[in-house]
């Protein structure tokens, strides 16, 4: 199996980036994005919707890509929604980046499709997708069970999708990661690490599920990698956090750095590279 790679992504800076309501003096750009990931000597990085790249300028797009080039850093793609123009868009990116999928998270504002809607959505575009050796990676998004994700995989065939497998979303959908990873493991193309905790309310009446930095919570990471090299195709980790905010936006961003930090070097006893 080809090594695994250690991946940032946009999502393990959540609040730097900007938090819709939330927004930093100087959010993070995807420029940003490579100096941290060659700080901690991450050589991938994922971005996805929340720094889209079809909000750069053709001139911006080439300078990203240089830099990305120089600094030996791969790129992954990823984006949100089903609209066509935005996958092709995307399609075009990750044959940019050579990247082998586009991450997809099937929901977007004001619209939740069935899986009959998203497949049905989908395969139209899967001969442009083929045609350049890229797969669509739906990720377990928390609103549709493990089952039902392999379901619309299957149907879609698994040359042309797959999955990008969270360690915490299929909680909303009250499933577990040994649940998910039962289901989905055989069909991973990325890996999102984001660990949590679990914890009682003080009244006893409830829990709350948050997350925390990678290592230091309920995921048995360990475990999970051992059973996705078993099941799956190689893929690559990227690490993400849900960070807690603070009473102040710039504790909640020091805590998101501090978290990253203590989640790649942890990672890194487990993912050499």
């Amino acid at each position: 199996m080809t090594p695994m790679q250690l991946g940032l992504g946009s999502y393990t800076f959540t609040w730097a980036i900007g938090v819709p309501g939330h927004p930093p003096a100087r959010p993070m750009t995807a420029f940003d994005l490579l100096e941290e990931a060659a700080r901690l000597d991450v050589r991938l990085v994922q971005i996805c919707d929340n720094l889209p790249l079809t909000q750069l300028t053709t001139q911006e797009l080439d300078r990203f890509t240089a830099q990305a080039r120089e600094m030996k850093i791969q790129v992954e793609v990823g984006t949100l929604g089903l609209d066509p123009q935005d996958l092709r868009a995307h399609l075009q990116f990750a044959r940019r980046f050579d990247c082998p999928f586009v991450r997809v998270v099937v929901d977007a504002k004001d619209d939740e499709p069935t899986p009959e809607q998203v497949v049905a959505r989908l395969r139209p575009l899967l001969p442009e997708f083929a045609a350049a050796g890229v797969r669509i990676a739906l990720e377990n998004h928390d609103r549709f069970p493990s089952r039902t994700l392999a379901q619309m995989v299957e149907q879609l065939g698994t040359k042309h999708a797959g999955i990008c497998l969270d360690t915490a979303n299929s909680f909303g959908a009250l499933e577990g990661p040994e649940v998910v990873v039962e289901h989905l493991g055989e069909f991973t193309l990325c890996l999102h690490v984001k660990d949590f905790t679990i914890r009682r309310v003080s009244h006893r009446m409830g829990f709350v599920l948050e997350g925390c930095a990678a290592g230091q919570g309920r995921l048995d990471l360990p475990w999970l990698l051992g059973k996705l090299a078993a099941a799956s195709q190689p893929f690559n980790a990227v690490l993400e956090t849900w960070v807690t905010p603070g009473d102040a936006l710039d504790e909640t961003i020091r805590r998101e750095r501090a978290w990253t930090e203590a989640g790649v070097r942890y990672l890194r006893t487990l993912i050499p590279d």
